[in-house]
């Protein structure tokens, strides 16, 4: 970045989580380097913040090794056109937020080409295909890491990276008003609430919605007082989950509702969550959960045979905290029955809620490091050249 000249940076966001990262990546930059230009795949809250968005950032919300195969000719073009344009603009730093399988092959292009490369988010290397740290310091000159456990991975590879907390933790009080969350959503102050999250893709929820159905549909049964709030990422995904109730929980008192995640889950007493982002969004909330996780029986078989899955569990918290703290159930384990008897076990127990809590606030406290703040300064450091 020569003197006078206007910062620009490259941005490849991949879907909702992506695109709230970026968006509080790019205001922390702002107030550093007021001038600073950004292009590339946007969601609407990072095109909010004044980045110019060559393509959604929703393309890039496809998961699963065999089920990203159906958009791979639309995938593989937009990566080749992304290719083409950030040579020609040739921003001071390119930086893939999150959707690695699209990002960590987008990226060795530029960086043979003199552009600095930064992944924001590391891919679960830790959890599977741990050679890939090593392919990585390849292409990239910097990882920003969102988990404290993750950097040393890195650093045994040689690549520089940084922990810089998780903007979540920023964003969501210590002690969350569960009060103000029920008035909020119309819901009584003494009322026993699930929230139900099913996932934030369509094939996500496709997977999950009639097992998570089934298992509002049990409990029900089982405690007639017993409500339920589901937000749910997008209109295509409300209409899957409303289907599957109306064929495995029609008499339930569900509140499907659009967005509002954070607040159905602050009034909740318990959650089911597909796994994922919405793991730790529950954490920081300080709720049990209960965690399913279902992948397309070819994508599972090919993990399971090679024996690619490395890490001891995949929920979050449970990673976060080194120890089994909340129920995770995977592939054929998700059924209704499993997942209702699961919850029932927090509504029942306060005490090991209580305890629960208290080991989220701990880890709440040791994510919460300022980390849009910290991952600006060090991309600022690495287009001034300092940070190389």
């Amino acid at each position: 970045m020569g003197p006078g000249k206007t910062l620009t940076i490259g941005l490849v966001a991949g879907e909702s989580s992506g695109d709230n990262l970026g968006a509080a990546l790019i205001r922390a930059i702002r107030e550093r380097a007021p001038d600073t230009r950004f292009m590339g795949v946007a969601g609407p809250a990072m095109v909010a913040e004044g980045c110019e968005a060559w393509a959604p950032a929703e393309e890039l919300a496809v998961m699963g090794l065999f089920e990203v195969l159906h958009h791979l000719p639309r995938l593989m073009g937009l990566r080749r056109r992304l290719r083409s344009r950030f040579l020609a603009e040739r921003p001071d730093v390119f930086v893939g937020i999150d959707a690695p399988e699209f990002n960590l092959n987008l990226a060795p292009a530029l960086h043979a080409a003199g552009i600095r490369t930064v992944q924001y988010v590391s891919p679960q290397v830790w959890a599977w295909r741990q050679g890939r740290a090593r392919r990585m310091a390849g292409f990239l000159d910097l990882v920003l890491c969102l988990l404290p456990f993750e950097a040393q991975v890195y650093e045994r590879a040689g690549l520089r990276a940084i922990f810089v907390g998780h903007p979540l933790a920023d964003q969501l009080p210590l002690v969350p008003d569960r009060a103000a969350a029920r008035a909020t959503l119309g819901l009584r102050a003494d009322s026993r609430i699930v929230a139900v999250l099913p996932g934030s893709r369509v094939g996500e929820v496709a997977r999950l919605a009639g097992d998570f159905a089934g298992a509002i549909g049990w409990l029900a049964g089982r405690r007639p007082g017993l409500q339920f709030v589901a937000p749910m990422a997008n209109p295509q995904t409300k209409t899957i989950f409303e289907q599957a109730l109306i064929r495995q929980a029609p008499a339930a008192k569900v509140q499907v509702i659009e967005g509002q995640s954070r607040t159905a889950l602050t009034a909740a007493d318990a959650a089911l969550v597909a796994s994922g982002t919405a793991t730790l969004e529950t954490l920081l909330c300080k709720r049990p959960m209960v965690v399913a996780y279902r992948l397309g029986w070819m994508t599972a078989l090919v993990l399971r045979s090679l024996r690619l899955l490395k890490a001891p569990y995949f929920a979050q918290p449970n990673l976060l905290a080194g120890r089994l703290v909340v129920p995770e159930l995977a592939q054929g384990e998700v059924r209704p029955e499993n997942l209702g008897r699961a919850i029932e076990r927090w509504l029942d127990q306060p005490e090991e809620v209580a305890a629960l809590m208290e080991q989220f606030t701990v880890i709440h406290r040791q994510l919460r490091s300022g980390a849009s703040e910290r991952a600006a300064e060090a991309i600022l450091e690495l287009a001034r050249g300092s940070g190389a």
